[in-house]
């Protein structure tokens, strides 16, 4: 073979060679390429998986409590208990990368509809509660009253009533603990669900003094009582009848009666007294009970409410009908009315039909 022939022949062969390593190069930087847009679609769609697909089981708006005692952990078991996480392990994964366990706010919340894990840890971060609408009303003790508020709010019937019974605070409010329970308005209020104790009788204060307006006052000193005394004669009025009509009647006769110095004689004091409102008959036994909410024995007011009284019965008071009636009782009909009376005479006579309607319904207590 000539060295023409030798060099061509490894010319063919280098030629060969070096287009077989182009393709092999090229073959390698697609693979790459492909391989990075796998990789890149693959974590893309994990993150989307993981923090923006909705994660949450519920159609519709749901309430999630979370308490102040609650860890990253207590919040993910109740999530969990209540079915409104599709997946916990996606909920976790998040709230490691959002640091959610150094954020845990108590309160109250709404879960939308649809939320994806970050959308919902950051809602919670915030701690945007939902406000409470705190509802109370037809109350006669304030374990009753604690009790209705703890049912509603986070705190429990024992934190309120340690503070309901707190010489010292009630008093740095303007408040004592014998008519605490009056200075409750029954109304509805917007508190957030994990309020204080101290804060929510605060509050609860602050809303007395505000309903307590010149206008209301000016009406009291007109009956020469104070907004305390009109609180007791109300929670009076209100527990004589049932009848929103019938209640600036009652009040009426009351307030005669404490002009002319005569003995309020209110059947629900007694009943008050001696514990037991669901008696329908007062007795000589009970008309005899030592006691200073006994108005049949005691001249004046009681030293207190005897019911939490309601806006209704305050207003009926502040607005009581100027006539001369000094006595009533309740309607032999039964209807839920009353009789009115001036004299003694007459109210006797009214008193005497109310009986025997009693008596001819066999109700004897």
């Amino acid at each position: 073979m000539t060295d023409f022939s030798k060099k061509t022949t490894l010319n063919k062969i280098k030629a060969i060679f070096l287009s077989n390593n182009r393709i092999d190069l090229r073959k390698i930087f697609i693979l790459a390429v492909v391989s990075v847009i796998f990789t890149a679609f693959i974590v893309l769609f994990s993150g989307w998986y993981i923090v923006l697909k909705s994660n949450t089981n519920n159609d519709k708006d749901v309430e999630f409590v979370i308490r102040k005692n609650f860890t990253i952990d207590s919040v993910i078991n109740s999530l969990e208990k209540e079915n409104i996480l599709k997946s916990s392990k996606t909920f976790k994964i998040v709230t490691r990368l959002k640091k959610y366990d150094r954020y845990v706010k108590p309160g109250k919340y709404i879960i939308k509809p649809h939320q994806n894990n970050n959308e919902l840890i950051n809602y919670l971060r915030l701690g945007n509660q939902t406000i409470v609408k705190l509802v109370f009303n037809n109350i006669r003790t304030i374990e009753s009253l604690a009790g209705k508020m703890s049912t509603q709010i986070e705190c429990d019937s024992v934190s309120l009533l340690k503070v309901l019974n707190d010489k010292e605070y009630l008093a740095q409010q303007n408040a004592d603990t014998i008519n605490v329970l009056a200075n409750f308005i029954p109304n509805t209020y917007e508190v957030y669900w994990d309020i204080e104790p101290k804060v929510l009788v605060k509050r609860m204060l602050s809303e007395y003094k505000l309903f307590w307006n010149d206008k209301r006052l000016k009406k009291a000193e007109k009956l020469k009582l104070t907004p305390k005394e009109v609180c007791i004669l109300a929670s009076i009025v209100q527990e004589e009848t049932n009848k929103r009509s019938e209640m600036p009647t009652v009040a009426g006769v009351y307030v005669n009666r404490l002009k002319k110095r005569i003995p309020l004689q209110a059947d629900p004091t007694v009943k008050f007294a001696i514990g037991d409102f669901s008696i329908k008959r007062i007795l000589t036994v009970h008309l005899n009970v030592d006691s200073p909410f006994n108005t049949y024995k005691h001249y004046g007011l009681p030293p207190s409410v005897i019911s939490m009284p309601t806006i209704q019965a305050i207003d009926a008071v502040l607005n009581c009908e100027n006539h001369k009636y000094l006595y009533f009782c309740a309607s032999p009909d039964f209807d839920g009315s009353h009789v009115f009376a001036k004299t003694l005479r007459e109210h006797n006579n009214n008193a005497n039909k109310y009986r025997k309607a009693l008596n001819k319904r066999r109700i004897f207590k």
